[in-house]
């Protein structure tokens, strides 16, 4: 590990103009570029204390030996620099996004003599027009199939066509007429070119000149009475229409535009742009890349729009450009992409209407590839039995924790705390198996005391049905444990039984368990171990140093040793270990740290899930859902009957026995809920003072 200060420049070596810089590793291979509008103000803000800079920078400008810079003219030139020396160097610690050559594209090779309509896929080559990228390949086939009809470019291979004007004779879809067959001078290559522009014309989006070309063609030929070639015509326009209608309308005013949405997590960032021409969507791909340097939103558009636009030029860069942040130097960006197209090019966020919405929709797409590749990596066996080898490695495990146990605290500002337990087994979510806690133990925000008293909860109740079911070895009580349960319902096991003698001796000390009423299992006695008797072999908690000792303090109450617990600190991506001063840093391309995480955000979805319903419940709530017997039904026949919850308040228990179905107890009870329940203070319209009414059959709380 090299100290940053041994290669520092000294100050009055590093200019203050607009440049590219690369710093080297001691084997003099390029490991990473940037760029920066004032080269000495960014050079120096890698070179700070080391604690001061993110984890990442912190690991490249100790791993690199030197540093060099090249001065430029202007922000847009350092740009161009710095994706060149990018694609030349490939560094390890630049954000890279993974090659999309797989995407089938619709090409026209304009470059050729006799232009030819084919699929293409990898690298672009000059002279060739390209469409898409498409999701299929088929979905080319279609549309190229209908167009061939107005459109008869030659769509046949290099050795289809020389063997055809070698024997004068044209394939099949010369003679059905899907091909102008210029192999055998039906058209000569001027008149090929021009079918080839047309078909180029239309695919860029511009339509409907053709489409009312042959419409007034076909009523032509109508009124001459050549109702043959009308017939034809009217075909023509009709397959033209179809293949429009593949791509639907997304934008009413025709733009061209390309729109770029992004999802990110610590490590990774999922890209997808949708390609629109004419207002509708002509292409949609999208990429995955690691995050290696400490990049925000707004770096990864900016790396986006080089991969993107790069090696484009002309109509390939669109007039608009639809972001979801803003590169660090718009003008800068604009320019660049103006340079590449030719002419100005608009680089926004959408803000409302039609492309807001749109950007949406990639936005969602972006969201959806991100779990896609996460989810990959996760159903693998290969993957996930490496994932699991790695983690035991990091936490030194005797063996890969087959079953894991994930645990996250939820709360809006000390509102309705809850916490989620999410259960993996063999690397895969068991939701079956998945939990949900109400915080009791106190009131307020305390996520560490939250933590420990969750963690208690369900291991008491994991020894609870470990003396159930005769696995309970005798031994001491712990030190400081709490007194045993008396009385009171026992749970009802579930699962294989045991075999083994029954216990003998004292019973450990252990308290009833106390889980969420809503996710509790059926007490019926059937005599098989409830899944709660099923012990994790590592408790994994969403959190750093304070919420692994709350965990590990709870274990060690309940005398329990034979549990890891580790956390997975979100910020950084750090594992914590109990009594460890500093954390575990698993490798970046770790699979351990890709299942931890997907573990961690799991809960995490689990947990608040569950807080946003019992939060929209508590908001919902009226005095009649504490009435004992009181169904949806009967609530919502009394509301409809007096008209709001105030005028029910109001009512007396025999206009409360007038509703069909309320018996006189159940409108005592009624009656003794609402008096037992404060009113709730008046709404007031804070435009007018005017105090506002409850006549909606609702509570205000």
């Amino acid at each position: 590990m090299a100290d940053p200060s041994s290669y520092r420049p000294r100050p009055g070596q590093i200019p203050d103009s607009p440049g590219v810089y690369k710093f080297r590793d001691e084997h003099r291979r390029v490991i990473y570029v940037g760029k920066a509008k004032n080269l000495r103000q960014r050079l120096a803000s890698y070179f700070q204390d080391l604690a001061g800079l993110h984890p990442r920078t912190r690991t490249m400008v100790t791993t690199a030996a030197s540093v060099e810079w090249t001065v430029v003219s202007t922000e847009v030139e350092a740009l161009q620099l710095e994706y060149s020396w990018i694609k030349e160097y490939d560094p390890r610690f630049n954000v890279k996004y993974r090659d999309d050559k797989s995407y089938p594209y619709l090409a026209v090779t304009l470059n050729e003599e006799f232009p030819r309509v084919q699929v293409m896929r990898g690298a672009k080559k000059k002279g060739v027009r390209y469409f898409g990228p498409y999701g299929h390949a088929w979905a080319i086939r279609e549309t190229v199939d209908l167009m061939l009809r107005v459109f008869p470019v030659r769509t046949c291979s290099a050795g289809v066509f020389k063997n055809a004007e070698r024997t004068g004779r044209p394939c099949l879809l010369g003679y059905i007429g899907k091909c102008s067959a210029p192999c055998v001078g039906r058209v000569t290559p001027e008149e090929h070119r021009d079918l080839a522009e047309e078909f180029c014309d239309f695919m860029a989006g511009r339509t409907g000149t053709y489409i009312r070309r042959l419409e007034k063609d076909m009523m032509r030929a109508a009124e001459d009475m050549e109702y043959e070639r009308a017939a034809r015509l009217r075909d023509d326009a009709g397959a033209l229409k179809r293949a429009m209608e593949k791509s639907a309308v997304v934008l009413a005013d025709a733009t061209d535009a390309d729109l770029i949405a992004l999802a990110e997590d610590e490590l990774e960032a999922a890209v997808q742009i949708f390609h629109v021409r004419g207002g509708r969507v002509r292409g949609q791909r999208g990429w995955v890349t690691d995050k290696v340097e400490a990049v925000d939103t707004a770096g990864l558009v900016e790396h986006a729009l080089q991969q993107l636009y790069g090696e484009e030029s002309g109509d390939s860069v669109p007039k608009e450009v639809l972001v979801p942040a803003l590169p660090e130097d718009p003008e800068a960006v604009s320019q660049w992409l103006a340079g590449r197209r030719g002419s100005q090019v608009s680089l926004r966020i959408p803000q409302r209407g039609d492309k807001k919405d749109l950007m949406g929709t990639v936005q969602r797409n972006a969201q959806q590839a991100l779990g896609l590749h996460k989810t990959k990596r996760a159903s693998d066996l290969t993957t996930r039995s490496r994932a699991l080898e790695e983690i035991a490695e990091a936490l030194g495990l005797d063996a890969a924790p087959l079953r894991v146990e994930c645990f996250d605290i939820s709360h809006l500002q000390g509102d309705d705390v809850v916490a989620s337990m999410v259960v993996f087994e063999d690397g895969l979510a068991r939701k079956s198996e998945y939990r949900r806690f109400q915080i009791k133990g106190f009131e307020g925000q305390d996520d560490v005391r939250s933590m420990h008293e969750v963690i208690g909860r369900r291991f008491k109740r994991y020894l609870h049905e470990k003396e159930r079911t005769g696995e309970w070895e005798e031994t001491p009580a712990p030190t400081g444990a709490v007194p045993a349960p008396t009385g009171g319902p026992a749970p009802a096991p579930t699962g294989p039984a045991p075999t083994g003698p029954a216990p003998t001796g004292p019973a450990p000390a252990l308290v009833a368990p106390d889980l969420d009423p809503a996710r509790e299992e059926p007490r019926e006695d059937d005599g098989r171990p409830k899944r709660f008797a099923y012990p994790p072999q590592l408790v994994v908690v969403d959190g750093g140093q304070p919420q692994v000792a709350a965990a590990k303090r709870a274990l060690d109450e309940l005398g329990i040793d034979d549990i890891a617990v580790c956390g997975l600190a979100k910020r950084l991506e750090e594992v914590w270990l109990p009594d460890d001063d500093d954390p575990v840093v698993l490798p970046r391309s770790s699979e351990g740290l890709y299942l931890l995480q997907r573990i961690r955000d799991e809960a995490h979805r689990f947990a608040i899930t569950y807080q946003r319903a019992k939060r929209a419940k508590r908001i919902r709530s009226s005095p009649l859902d504490d009435v004992p017997g009181l169904g949806e039904t009967r609530k919502h026949a009394l509301i409809k009957h007096f008209g709001s919850v105030k005028k029910l308040r109001q009512a007396t228990i025999e206009e409360i026995c007038e509703v069909p179905g309320i018996g006189r107890r159940t409108a005592e009870s009624v009656a003794v809920a609402f008096a037992a329940a404060a009113p709730a203070a008046p709404a007031v319209n804070t435009a007018t003072g005017e105090i506002i009414e409850d006549d909606d059959g609702g509570s205000r709380t």
